[in-house]
């Protein structure tokens, strides 16, 4: 895991579906820590810190190339 850098945040799954299809599409190394159990406890979510996506370094940049794209061209807004 020490290969592996935080990119972004989110409280709920449901925040991040989209972005999920995305990186798998474009082959991107990525885990989504503490998502189970925030699936099992939701409104616990801030006290686990949220959902954090992590990439490998070496996909660190192209990953956040896909953020700022879906950003730009739709309504869904990743923070």
């Amino acid at each position: 895991m020490k290969e592996f850098v935080t990119i972004a945040r989110f409280t709920y799954p449901s925040e991040y579906a989209v972005l999920k299809l995305l990186l798998n599409r474009n082959n991107i190394n990525f885990i989504f820590l503490n998502e189970t159990a925030i699936n099992v406890m939701p409104f616990h979510s801030n006290a686990f810190g949220g959902i954090r996506l992590q990439v490998h370094k070496k996909d660190k940049e192209r990953a956040i190339q896909i953020i700022k794209e879906l950003n730009n061209t739709s309504k869904l807004v990743i923070v």
